[in-house]
């Protein structure tokens, strides 16, 4: 497994302009390279990492649907991050999951849903 867990993350969307503009905006404060494997999706990077997160429409050509107990949990370097990642995701319509906070004593995260309704985690371990 070359010392990764996970290589890639995709969450499914029903309308790939919007949420790669979300998506756009949501990351423009980071080192992050975008592209694109096909006309279904679009993915993200950050520059030398080895790990992407992609939004893309379902292969099967049905609807993209949430699913439930599924969550993607995106690292930040510091609590300062995680607020600052939260607001933007409200600002851009995102749906409140569970503003920034502890949750344990080194565990400092906030939740939310994109446009498509798909849970986000943004946290921090310090």
């Amino acid at each position: 497994m070359n010392g990764k867990l996970v290589g890639y993350v995709c969450i499914g969307t029903n309308d790939l302009e919007v949420a790669k503009g979300f998506y756009d905006n949501l990351f423009a404060t980071l080192d992050v390279s975008g592209f694109s494997p096909g006309p279904r999706g679009y993915f993200y990077q950050i520059e030398g990492g080895t790990s992407s997160f992609g939004v893309i429409k379902p292969e099967n050509g049905n609807e993209a649907t949430v699913g439930n107990g599924a969550m993607v949990a995106l690292p930040m370097d510091s609590k300062e991050q995680v607020d600052e990642f939260y607001a933007k995701a409200m600002e851009l319509g995102a749906t409140d999951e569970g503003a920034p906070g502890a949750r344990m004593e080194t565990f400092y995260a906030a939740y939310f849903r994109d446009l498509d309704g798909n849970k986000i985690a943004l946290y921090y371990l310090g």
